[in-house]
Parts: structure tokens; sequence; C-alpha cells
């Protein structure tokens, strides 16, 4: 059943024509535009952690030093008290790491800020090993160009197919590619 008190089309867009409509909500501001000031807060007052140490010790500490050693943690003082920075040293290195004690200090406050590390600790044990395939990048040889490939097939061509023979094929290759690279 149809309302009669309802107004017409036309008198339904005067009215709305009228009328002020409420403006649109908008949205709220990206929340890293109110957490930087936080966050700036924090850096100030503890600095980086010691993952930024981490995947920067190379460069801190330099090659030869970074070849033997490791952060392992970063201990903040409590009270104001002295902080701390473990280093993982790799066997017989201690002692020359232990002579190399201040200038390592020196670099690593250098990088985190005056007086963020007072001590080091130095605990010998094995390096994670992606730290030593870091230290030591392997070159890649170049493959085998058609015509090497098709003299070794062909003097391989003799032996029974199975796992000898693709251990040959790699052998061979192998080779080739050093006489290859040395030349």
């Amino acid at each position: 059943m149809p309302r009669r008190d309802l107004p017409s089309p036309q008198e339904a867009l005067q009215i709305l024509s009228a009328k002020r409509t409420r403006p649109a909500r908008r949205p709220p501001p990206p929340l890293g535009r109110s957490l930087n000031k936080t966050l700036k807060a924090l850096d100030a007052k503890f600095g980086q952690g010691s993952g930024a140490l981490e995947a920067r010790w190379r460069e801190v500490v330099g090659v030869e030093i970074a070849k033997r050693t490791e952060p392992v943690k970063l201990t903040r003082g409590r009270n104001g008290g002295p902080s701390s920075l473990e280093i993982r040293v790799a066997g017989p290195a201690a002692a020359i790491i232990q002579h190399q004690a201040h200038e390592i200090l020196a670099r690593v406050n250098l990088f985190l800020g005056a007086d963020a590390v007072q001590k080091l600790r130095i605990v010998q044990g094995p390096l994670q090993k992606k730290h030593e395939a870091a230290a030591k990048p392997r070159r890649r040889l170049a493959p085998l160009d058609a015509a090497a490939e098709a003299g070794l097939r062909s003097e391989l061509a003799t032996a029974p197919e199975g796992k000898l023979k693709s251990a040959l094929l790699a052998l061979g290759r192998g080779v080739l590619r050093k006489a290859r690279a040395t030349d």
C-alpha cells in the first residue's frame, strides 16, 4: 500500500538541492606517520641493535677481523651500567683478537654511537656457515662450448650408461673448464 505523504520526485530533488549533506569521513592517517615519532624516540634512546651490527659487521671491523669473528649478542647494562658485546672467534685467533679489542670497540662505538659498548666479551667457537661463505665467494666457471661438449661425449660413447658415465662426464667437464680458465 503506497504512502500518500511522500514528496513527488520533483519535490524530492528540490529538498535535496537545498539541504547540505554531511561531509564524507576522512580515513585515518597512515600508521607509519604516527609511529615515526615513537620510533625516532626509541632509536635516540636505545640506538641501533645487534641486527644492524650483524648486517654490516665486515664494514665495521674490517675484512681481516670479520673473517675470524662474528657478533653474537649486544647486552645493554642495567641502570646505566656498562654495555657489552659478545663476539665469537674461530679457534686460535682469539689471542690476536684480544689484542685488537680496543680497536674493535672503537670501531663498533663509531658505528653504534659514542660509548654504546664498553666491554668486549670473546667466546671461542666455530663461526656460522653464512659468514664463512661470505668471506670466500666462489667463482663459477663458464659452461663448455658445444664443440668441447660434443668431443667429450664422443670419447665416452663406448662407456656403458649409468652412474659411472655421468660421473666421468662431470669430471671431464670440470677438467676442461679449469684448463680453459687457466689459459
